[in-house]
């Protein structure tokens, strides 16, 4: 499970409304008729239209300064094996989203009128999405990132024989076009995997746009603060405030676990990916300490994720190598990066 919280911006600024990113959410409706489009919802509703969602975000904005941004974004991102798990039923993505966002709120160190936050005080909207397509930061993109820049290379002499700039035997240059397709090491359906390509294999992620203020237009809560938990005096009253990020992933494995009965591998928890990248040496205790199945699960979940472990790792001893663990270390932060894993 894979979770992101940015707050929406256009190049340097944040956008001053949410018609462009609710556009952007309807892209996967353009591929259908009306009867099979696929609407936002929210904790109590369904089918809710793409106008709703623009008009309500847009006026929930008071007091806010230009360069306060009026709502966040939540990606939420299921494994392959989360969404097998689930038989990619949407119906269960949806009942997850809207526990979720009960986690959501407890993570606010914020009070209302002096009680905890409720999700009823929230003003979110969220969308399925079934598609991925290829970008120009994925692995396979830029394995054949050599391949395409040989058959650009040749495109182009192609197209200046074409046109009568230069002369040449085009049906040679298409042959080792054809060639080189065939050489690119990232292949999909005979295919050469180019960006924009769309992704084989469940690829169900959720979208949520959540607003920067809460239902009644007059309290600011913002999942990007940089404080966990603490207190402020604010017109002589102490004022809680904070999120706490930590707790939210952690919670969000957990109530996906007891929703679906899921037992999550070493690899699969947030604590673990946190731990490698703020403490690689925990991380490394930790892996070892695992039973030798789950150990062995680990190192094959790291592999199926694309990861190059080296061939000299003793899974099945109690000690890896120092040199062996800094070339895992380097091929998991390429797959934490690619990722967007938000820690």
């Amino acid at each position: 499970m894979y979770i992101t919280i940015t707050p929406q911006k256009l190049g340097t600024h944040f956008n001053q409304s949410s018609q462009d990113f609710v556009n952007y959410l309807e892209k996967e409706n353009e591929e259908r008729t009306l009867e099979n489009f696929e609407y936002f919802f929210n904790q109590t509703e369904n089918d809710i239209k793409p106008d709703r969602v623009v008009a309500e975000i847009d006026s929930n904005t008071a007091k806010l300064k230009r360069n306060e941004p009026r709502f966040y974004s939540i990606t939420v991102n299921p494994s392959e094996r989360e969404l097998q798990h689930l038989k990619n039923h949407p119906e269960a993505l949806k009942q997850y989203t809207r526990e979720l966002m009960q986690d959501y709120v407890k993570a606010f160190n914020r009070e209302i009128n002096g009680r905890p936050i409720r999700v009823e005080d929230i003003k979110y909207f969220a969308k399925i999405e079934y598609t991925r397509r290829f970008k120009g930061t994925d692995r396979e993109v830029i394995g054949n990132q050599p391949i395409a820049t040989k058959i650009q290379t040749l495109k182009d002499e192609v197209y200046r024989i074409q046109t009568g700039t230069t002369t040449g035997n085009l049906k040679a240059l298409h042959d080792k076009i054809k060639c080189l397709e065939l050489e690119a090491p990232h292949q999909l359906n005979g295919k050469r995997i180019v960006q924009g390509m769309e992704k084989p294999g469940p690829q169900s992620h959720i979208h949520i746009i959540v607003s920067r203020k809460d239902q009644s237009n007059s309290i600011s809560l913002s999942p990007g603060s940089k404080y966990k938990a603490s207190e402020v005096e604010f017109n002589g009253k102490q004022i809680k405030r904070g999120f706490d990020r930590d707790y939210f992933f952690s919670q969000a494995e957990k109530t996906f676990d007891r929703l679906f009965n899921y037992e999550r591998n070493f690899m699969e928890h947030y604590t673990s990916r946190r731990d490698f990248v703020k403490d690689t040496s925990q991380f490394y205790k930790n892996l070892l300490k695992l039973p030798y199945p789950e150990r062995t699960a680990a190192f094959k979940l790291m592999r199926e994720a694309g990861i190059k472990l080296p061939p000299t790792v003793p899974v099945n001893q109690v000690q890896l190598a120092y040199k062996a663990f800094n070339a895992l270390k380097r091929g998991v932060g390429i797959a934490v990066k690619s990722s967007s894993i938000s820690i």
